[in-house]
């Protein structure tokens, strides 16, 4: 097989976002801030989500001539928020509640850090209410003939369609998260036993869980037929390998199971959680201990799995059937039972179903543009708009 060449990417060399040079900048403390995380264990994707949403503020706050931290009040933030409420995305969208949230809650533990560490006199940002994220329940859940209808979309004709076979099977048999998937190594699977081990899953927590035994089919047909073809050397390693030999960036995995999706005509829309959802709703129907469920999908606390009792529709309709008087033509004996007070769990698991998802949508760039399309110009107190020099600027 001939070497393989990669492309040339000729993409936007990134731009610096404010004032390096100014030793008493938001530049510089922002680099001082990144700098702690690394050292006190943050992880990788932690660390990168908070440069971005601190470049975003930054290059916002130095447009209207707030260029030190110690020159932020909360009336500047309450304004920044503003700003992100009003904001338009390219496609004439505005920001969801929970991307507003993600902009602001990096932002809040910034200036919680500079207040700790003695920088600034006082925290402008702990009384800063952030946005209030939807309670949404998934949008779209499978059914396992959907599931199944998925699995056969990629072409074993191919090379490639044979890894994307396995990738899929390994998303639907374990439930795992794409960063997940992504970091997986050939290390981790034991086909003796019929497991894999994640490392370093969501909190920096380790798990080991069962792979299905036709998952580990192909598996380790992909490992036999076509992976050895596409590694490189020095082999690190990673399990599943793009074309060019290179491990999958969490764009163009989703981008991958988005594709495969859509080919199935399911009229479902969506990636790879939605294999994490179709794992734990069958499970739950099929009679599983929801203790069994929150091991697999590596939950901190039971409360975050039984979100997916909510929507196991299923076993709703059973104990609708059993125990509403006028849900079947015939009347049967109604048995009755104290209600169960799920609401605490049931917000609680909400908000954790919103922050996973979050987490399928592609990051905003780390090049830290202003957004491009505000809705208003986002004024300042009368104190900060006398620095403005020149009127806002849109970018592209």
């Amino acid at each position: 097989m001939s070497p393989r060449r990669k492309p040339q990417h000729r993409g936007r060399v990134a731009r610096v976002v404010g004032n390096p040079a100014d030793a008493e900048g938001l530049a510089r403390y922002r680099d001082r801030y990144l700098e702690w995380m690394n050292v006190h264990a943050y992880s990788e994707r932690t660390v990168a989500m908070s440069r971005v949403a601190l470049n975003f503020f930054i290059d916002w706050a130095e447009e209207r001539g707030v260029v030190r931290p110690h020159e932020v009040t909360k009336l500047i933030l309450e304004r920044y928020q503003r700003h992100l409420y009003y904001y338009r995305q390219s496609c004439g969208k505005p920001l969801s509640f929970g991307s507003q949230n993600s902009r602001l809650s990096p932002l809040r533990r910034f200036f919680r850090w500079l207040s700790k560490q003695n920088h600034i006199l006082y925290n402008p940002g702990a009384d800063l209410e952030l946005p209030r994220v939807e309670r949404r329940l998934p949008r779209h859940v499978l059914t396992q003939s959907e599931v199944e209808a998925i699995l056969q979309v990629p072409k074993l004709d191919d090379p490639m369609g044979l890894r994307d076979r396995a990738i899929l099977e390994v998303f639907y048999s374990t439930g795992m998260r794409r960063s997940e998937l992504i970091g997986l190594s050939v290390y981790d699977l034991d086909a003796e036993r019929g497991t894999v081990r994640i490392d370093q899953g969501k909190g920096r927590k380790d798990r080991i869980v069962p792979l299905g035994e036709r998952a580990a089919r192909w598996v380790d047909k992909y490992q036999v037929d076509l992976r050895p073809s596409l590694v490189m050397e020095p082999d690190d390693g990673t399990l599943f390998l793009t074309h060019f030999g290179d491990p999958f960036t969490p764009q163009r995995m989703s981008q991958l199971v988005k594709g495969h999706v859509n080919h199935a005509g399911i009229g479902k829309t969506g990636a790879c959680h939605l294999f994490r959802h179709a794992m734990a709703t069958m499970m739950l129907e099929n009679g599983a201990d929801i203790r069994f469920i929150q091991q697999m999908l590596g939950h901190a606390s039971v409360e975050t799995t039984q979100i997916y009792t909510h929507v196991s529709i299923q076993k709703l309709k059973e104990i609708h059937n059993a125990t509403h008087p006028g849900a079947k033509l015939e009347r049967t004996e109604h048995r009755s039972g104290p209600p169960d007070n799920a609401e605490p769990a049931r917000n609680a698991l909400l908000d954790t179903l919103a922050e996973e998802e979050a987490e399928e949508c592609e990051p905003p760039s780390s090049s830290g543009t202003t957004p491009a399309h505000p809705r208003t110009p986002g004024a300042l107190s009368n104190g900060a708009a006398k620095k403005v020099g020149s009127p806002v600027r849109k970018r592209a």
